[in-house]
């Protein structure tokens, strides 16, 4: 079974294109307009072992980080389909010079994030990291918890991404153990 989706997410503000393979090598092309966005994501793949295809086009950085999001996230609830045999939660937690991230995330079908990344502007508005976090949890159906500390704005936004990427590698990880069963005592993930 490819665990692989394709996304498009067309606004009036907006026109997002993500393609996403949880079973890749770590190959990412991204093409957002901004840089360091571009840079994050791509932790997403290099770190989660995940093909990741993202562009977007539109004027306005908050529109565009956020519906990023919102199309990665129904992307990657697409690729898990019914999520038999994958192991569910995962963590990480990763050190980035002076910056610690810890992220933990459980893929059982409840969008909620709790964020605790203060992190101030780093070329796309420091808010819009939280902002990315939510919107992706929510809309990937994943719980999410991650916080971060540390002295360099940079350094806290990339530890937070790769640890992001370790704990979905690890979550979306198919258990042959499981032998293709949902990971619930209830019979099914929805």
């Amino acid at each position: 079974m490819a665990r692989q989706a394709r996304v498009t997410r067309e606004t009036g503000e907006t026109v997002v294109k993500v393609e996403l393979d949880l079973d890749g090598s770590g190959v990412g092309e991204v093409q957002t307009g901004l840089p360091f966005f571009d840079h994050m994501l791509q932790q997403l793949a290099t770190h989660g072992l995940f093909d990741l295809k993202v562009s977007a086009t539109g004027q306005d950085q908050h529109h565009k980080v956020e519906d990023v999001a919102i199309a990665l996230g129904r992307a990657l609830y697409q690729a898990l389909g019914e999520k038999g045999g994958i192991v569910r939660m995962g963590h990480a937690i990763v050190p980035m010079d002076e910056s610690l991230a810890q992220v933990a995330v459980d893929l059982g079908g409840r969008g909620y994030a709790q964020i605790d990344a203060p992190i101030a502007d780093v070329e796309i508005e420091g808010d819009l990291i939280a902002h990315f976090l939510d919107s992706f949890a929510r809309e990937g159906r994943l719980n999410l918890h991650a916080q971060v500390r540390g002295q360099n704005d940079h350094h806290k936004a990339e530890a937070v991404f790769k640890a992001l990427a370790r704990a979905l590698a690890s979550a979306t990880r198919i258990e042959e153990r499981r032998q293709g069963r949902p990971p619930s005592t209830k019979g099914v993930i929805d």
